[in-house]
C-alpha cells in the first residue's frame, strides 16, 4: 500500500546496494534545480520533500527523475518507519518571504523543521548541506565573513534573518553534528525555475516582465545619501553556481562548518537592469521609484560575500559573470517560458 502524500516513481535501480540522497524544498526554485543537477550527474534515486499542493511549482518538477516524493509534514514518521539507507541530504526548504513579519512562521519552517532534519542526519550519520542566508549579515556593518564566531554578534533585518542565524546559531553549539554539515550562506540567487516565486522573485525576473509589457524597468531609488539611485550593491549569483559547489561539498567533503555562497563581486542594480536589456537586445530605459515603506528601514544597501573559506577549501571553479548569467537566462528561460 502506497503511504498517502507518497509519489513513488521506480527508476530502474535495484539491489541492496541502493542508497537515497534527500532533497527538501524540492519543488522550489534552487531545490528543483539542484534535482535536474542531480540527475544530470547520473543521481536519480532521490527522496523528494516539500509542499506538493501548490501546484504553481509543479512545473519546476516535469521531467525530473526521482524515486519518491512526499510532503514535508509526512516526512519524518515515513523515514522513521521505512529504514532507507541515506547517503545525502540537501535541506533548501524555507520560508523565504522576507516580508513575512510573523517570526512564528519562521521558526516553525526554518528553525524548528531544520533541527528535526539536523537530528535526523545525527542519528542516521548523514551528511547534510543546508540553505542558510545573506540575510543574517542585516546592514553589513560586522561585514560579509563566514568565520563562525560572526553568527552570535549579527542583527538581522527581517524575521527570516533572524531564524536564519538562529539555527546557524544553534548549529554551531551542537555538541553532537552529522558526519559533515555545511551551512551555506546564500547570497542573491537567480536563474530558471522561479516563477512561483511572485514578489520574492529575483530583480530580474521582474525586470524582464516589465521590459516586456512597458519596454522599460522601475528600480528602487535609493533612501540613502551614500548611495545614488541605482548603485544599491548586491552579490548576485546564478543557480548553477549554486547547486555546483551544492554537488561539490558532498563529493569532497572539507571541514564542516558555514560558508558563504555568492561570487564575492558585488554588483548593481543597473548593471543587473543593463544586462537584462541586453539579453533582449533592447537600449536601457531605467526609471526610479520610491521603495515601499514595508522593507525601507530593512533594506540591505551592498552586500558582497567573503568567499576566502570555500575557496581555501579547494573549490576553484569560476563564478558566471553577471552578464553572462543574466544572459543565459533571459534568452534561453524567461524569453521562452522554459524551465531547467
Amino acid at each position: 500500500m502506497q503511504t498517502p502524500g507518497v509519489t513513488i516513481r521506480a527508476t530502474g535501480r535495484s539491489g541492496p546496494e541502493r542508497t537515497f540522497t534527500i532533497v527538501t524544498g524540492a519543488a522550489g526554485f534552487i531545490g528543483s534545480c539542484l534535482v535536474r543537477s542531480l540527475n544530470d550527474s547520473g543521481v536519480d534515486d532521490l527522496i523528494l520533500v516539500d509542499d506538493f499542493s501548490r501546484t504553481d511549482k509543479l512545473p519546476n518538477l516535469e521531467g525530473k527523475k526521482f524515486r519518491i516524493k512526499i510532503h514535508r509534514d509526512e516526512f519524518f514518521d515515513w523515514i522513521s518507519d521505512e529504514h532507507h539507507q541515506i547517503s545525502a541530504c540537501y535541506h533548501l526548504g524555507a520560508r523565504t518571504d522576507t516580508t513575512e513579519f510573523d517570526y512564528s512562521v519562521h521558526e516553525r519552517m526554518n528553525l524548528d523543521y531544520s533541527k528535526r532534519i539536523w537530528n535526523m542526519c545525527v542519528q542516521s550519520d548523514i551528511p547534510l548541506v543546508y540553505a542558510s542566508s545573506a540575510a543574517t549579515y542585516g546592514d553589513g556593518s560586522l561585514g560579509y565573513s563566514d568565520a563562525h564566531d560572526l553568527p552570535q554578534k549579527l542583527q538581522p533585518l527581517n524575521p527570516y534573518g533572524v531564524s536564519k542565524n538562529e539555527f546557524d546559531k544553534w548549529a554551531l553549539t551542537q555538541d553532537r553534528t552529522p558526519p559533515h554539515w555545511y551551512g551555506l550562506k546564500f547570497f542573491n540567487v537567480y536563474g530558471p525555475n522561479e516563477y512561483h516565486k511572485g514578489r520574492m522573485a529575483s530583480v530580474i525576473f521582474h525586470a524582464f516582465n516589465q521590459i516586456r509589457a512597458r519596454a522599460s524597468v522601475n528600480l528602487f531609488r535609493s533612501h540613502r545619501p551614500d548611495f545614488r539611485d541605482g548603485q544599491q550593491l548586491r552579490d548576485f549569483i546564478h543557480v548553477s553556481d549554486v547547486t555546483a559547489v551544492c554537488q561539490w561539498l558532498m563529493s569532497v567533503l572539507p571541514d564542516s562548518g558555514l560558508y558563504n555562497l555568492g561570487t564575492g563581486r558585488a554588483r548593481s542594480f543597473e548593471d543587473l537592469a543593463r544586462a537584462t536589456f541586453a539579453g533582449l537586445d533592447l537600449a536601457p530605459d531605467i526609471r526610479y521609484i520610491d521603495m515601499p515603506e514595508d522593507i525601507r528601514d530593512k533594506y540591505q544597501y551592498f552586500t558582497e560575500a567573503d568567499m576566502s573559506k570555500l575557496r581555501k577549501a579547494g573549490y576553484d571553479l569560476p563564478f558566471l559573470s553577471l552578464e553572462d548569467g543574466v544572459e543565459d537566462y533571459v534568452r534561453n528561460y524567461l524569453a521562452r517560458g522554459s524551465y531547467y
